[in-house]
């Protein structure tokens, strides 16, 4: 396993590292450049991303035949750090998440009359995605064996009756694709399918407050009532759904990662920038042990989950499913986000709690990446699995 990146791999990272340096990061110390939730107002978004798209730094997750750069999941890594260096960073490349795995999974699932309908209106960044697949109990979350919504074929047409809710992007989507169940067969029961958000049967029930700042568009609860999706619009066929769910979040999950690594060691340079100068009881806080412990785990820690990201994006480019090192990056890569907030702001103490810095926003964006794309508690059953099923094998190196 050869981790050294090309040279014209390194020439991306730099120019995205420099975009985001003098273009995105002096935005967020002015209040003018958020919306009410938090995020970037969607006016000077779209003048970022016009810049990005003049700058050939656009949707660079994609294939050269479906508007992106192609640069491979290994490459996503690279480049998906120094994009989150910013909190607005990744969705001025057309690189944030829901829409960033949508375009991923029709890119590789997707027939061509279905990515001229569905895929290329996100990838040219002219509207946005959601992918709606999360019930409220006794539906399906973690489990998607577990999904109620059902899907019934009545001549060429699905009628979909249901509720779905946390749809990451619901209020602002125009495409969304449907995870629903179609049969009651144990693995053949679901279908994925796609709609427009003009079509009739549906509403938005509630956009759900949480905690954190908000995705555009909110985490929505949704309702199904009689919503008629045509069978030309199935994403594969009846009953593929579960496919379809795995080609997805597998690489989703990884590019969190990306992101969630890039925001970790932003939080790093905010403490080692204020612990640098920050003098009490006659020294400076980087002068002193318990910081230097604090920052040098952090950073071992970091490098740990870059490492995991990387072995797991290698086997997603050699077509490997990676499923127990997508988790392994999964687990570990969220805890290290909240600590690094965490500690970040216990080092800039009072100053890290306040909005005088972005640490408090990243520290309750943090909390739900032991959530999104599966519990920490799902991961970990999974390893479990792999390593019951493998045994010493678990820990076996790739032979060429």
């Amino acid at each position: 396993m050869d981790f050294s990146i090309s040279p014209d791999l390194d020439r991306l990272r730099q120019r995205i590292r420099t975009f985001v340096a003098e273009r995105i990061l002096p935005l967020e110390e002015d209040p003018a450049s958020y919306d009410t939730h938090e995020n970037i107002d969607l006016g000077l978004l779209e003048r970022l991303r016009g810049e990005a798209r003049a700058e050939g730094l656009w949707c660079l997750q994609l294939p050269v035949e479906d508007g992106g750069l192609g640069v491979g999941i290994q490459g996503m890594a690279v480049c998906y750090e120094e994009m989150n260096r910013s909190i607005f960073g990744p969705v001025v490349f057309n690189s944030a998440a829901p829409d960033d795995g949508n375009m991923m999974v029709l890119s590789m699932l997707g027939t061509p009359e279905q990515k001229a309908r569905w895929l290329q209106p996100i990838a040219s960044g002219d509207i946005r995605s959601a992918f709606v697949m999360t019930e409220p109990h006794p539906g399906g979350g973690s489990d998607p064996s577990m999904i109620n919504t059902t899907a019934e074929l009545k001549g060429d047409t699905y009628v979909v009756r249901g509720r779905k809710w946390f749809i990451t992007g619901g209020a602002e989507a125009t495409h969304f694709i449907l995870i629903a169940r179609t049969s009651n067969d144990p693995r053949h029961g679901l279908s994925a399918m796609m709609f427009h958000k003009d079509q009739p049967g549906w509403r938005i029930v509630r956009r759900i407050p949480i905690m954190g700042p908000e995705e555009h568009g909110g985490h929505c609860e949704l309702e199904f009532d009689g919503l008629e999706i045509a069978k030309e619009n199935l994403l594969l066929e009846e009953g593929k759904g579960l496919r379809v769910t795995q080609t997805r979040l597998g690489p989703a999950r990884l590019t969190h990662c990306m992101r969630w690594l890039g925001l970790s060691k932003r939080c790093m340079e905010i403490a080692q920038a204020y612990a640098s100068q920050r003098e009490g009881f006659g020294m400076r806080l980087a002068d002193r042990e318990s910081v230097q412990l604090m920052l040098g785990d952090l950073a071992m820690r970091i490098e740990i989950g870059r490492l995991l990201v990387m072995k797991a994006a290698w086997a997603l480019d050699r077509g490997e499913r990676a499923q127990a090192e997508v988790s392994m990056a999964k687990i570990l890569v969220a805890n290290v986000l909240h600590d690094a907030a965490d500690r970040a702001i216990q080092i800039n103490g009072a100053r890290g709690y306040s909005k005088d810095t972005r640490l408090e926003w990243i520290y309750r964006y943090a909390r739900q990446a032991r959530l999104v794309d599966g519990a920490d508690e799902v991961h970990q059953m999974v390893l479990n699995r792999h390593l019951t099923e493998k045994g010493r094998d678990f820990w076996s190196w790739p032979v060429q």
